[in-house]
Parts: C-alpha cells; structure tokens; sequence
C-alpha cells in the first residue's frame, strides 16, 4: 500500500485577503517518493536569490519562507529527497514548479499541450525554473477513458497514475488522478482555486481565475466536467492545489 503525505508548499495572502496555499502530494512507495506540483522551492523562497521578481511576489502575496520548501518538510518527516524519483506537474506555474530545481535527477511528466504552451510566448511562465534541464515526459492525447475523463498513464513503475485535462487555466492544464492508500484520489490542480467555484457562479474568486486563464471557456467546461464528476463518482476523493479547506 503505498502512503500519502500532504505538504503545504506555498502561502499566499492575496490582496483580498484571503488564504491561498499550495498543496503538493508526496506518494511514498517501498523503494521512492513521487511528488504531484513541487511548490515553491529553496531558491525562490528567499528574497535574495529569487528568481520571482519583486512586483510578482507582491501581485501574488507570496509569502516566502525556506521551510515551506518540499525539500525541508521531507527532512522534517524523516524523508529522503534523494528518493524522489519522479514529479508530475499539473502545469507549467511558476508556484507548481519552483521547487523542481531541488531534486534535479527527478524526471517531469507533463502533458505534450503544456510544453508547447510553456515554448510559446506565452508571458505566465517563468523560463529559467526548469533551466537545470530535467529529463521531461510528455504524454499526448489518449483514446483511453476512465470514469468519463481522457486518461494518460504516466510511465512510473509501481503505481497506477493518470494525468487528465482540465485545460483553460493553462492550454496544458492536467489533473492527477492515481490509486493510493486503498482507494482512488482526483487532484484537480488549479482547474479551481477554491471548491465553492463549483456551486457558486457568482462568487469575486471567479474574477481572478478568469483573469489567469489561457482560454476562460476551457476553464469553464473544465469546471463543469469536474462538478459532473463529484456527483457521479463520489466515492473518489477530489481536491485542489490552492484551497486550504481542502488541505488533507
């Protein structure tokens, strides 16, 4: 059986004033650790070596601290990041992807439609967060269906894993969904901020996720399919990378 730990990577206090967090999944098998988003790492989360600017820190509400590093809370919880043997990214983010640099023998998989959107010109990415050159896998559209959603099985050994779309918030946007601790899980990455986004069309968190949509009519049918989702199949547990209620 393989253990889930839940780290809260990233803390952002948005101008709003509201709470925003970054979950990252950390499945521990007998002989490695695979990591879903990898946070802000150790470079960035401190000012002088940041590779965030200032008024991004600041337009975000970043709030930077080296012992949110994924790197540091393995060491707090007694485990090896030399084990981490593999990363799968639901986008390209610059809080989804930070930490990478800290387990650069790590292979990244991603969906193909995400690095094509990341090499485009595409102002969002930061491109020197994955300059240490890892080893990356794509996975390109799948005619295999699980519970009605496309699924792409992610090519790492001992664990049944499957990036998803969920495009609109990037044009590459991908959940994860995998078996783990005796059931299914649903991680919808950054396809909602916050939960209430599914039941609560008028709800202000709408104004900024539309604004940080590649394709805001993607980002919507995504939302939809997720929503359609929950009431079919609500055995599976979902959850999000930003809503700290959510936080398991």
């Amino acid at each position: 059986m393989h253990k889930i730990h839940h780290l809260n990577c990233v803390e952002i206090l948005a101008p709003t004033g509201d709470r925003a967090i970054g979950n990252c999944t950390v499945l521990q098998l007998k002989d490695k650790l695979i990591l879903l988003d990898a946070g802000i790492g150790l470079q960035d989360n401190t000012i002088e070596t940041s590779r965030f600017t200032p008024s991004l820190i600041q337009a975000i509400g970043l709030k930077l601290d080296p012992n949110l590093a994924a790197i540091n809370q393995f060491k707090n919880k007694g485990l090896d990041p030399n084990c981490v043997t593999d990363i799968v990214v639901t986008h390209l983010d610059c809080d989804h992807i930070s930490g990478l640099t800290d387990f650069p023998k790590a292979r990244v998989h991603l969906s193909q439609e995400e690095y094509q959107n990341y090499l485009s010109d595409n102002p969002r990415y930061i491109r020197t967060l994955i300059s240490h050159d890892p080893t990356l896998i794509q996975y390109q559209p799948s005619t295999s269906i699980w519970n009605g959603l496309e699924v792409r099985k992610v090519a790492i050994e001992g664990v049944e894993i499957y990036l998803t779309p969920l495009f609109g918030h990037t044009l590459g946007h991908c959940g994860v969904i995998y078996y783990a601790d005796a059931q299914w899980w649903f991680y919808i990455g950054d396809a909602y901020y916050i939960r209430e986004e599914l039941s609560n069309a008028l709800h202000p968190v709408h104004e900024l996720t539309t604004a940080r949509a590649d394709d805001n009519t993607l980002r919507l049918e995504s939302l939809k399919r997720i929503k359609q989702f929950i009431s079919d199949y609500p055995e599976v547990n979902v959850y999000g990378y930003h809503d700290y209620s959510e936080f398991l």
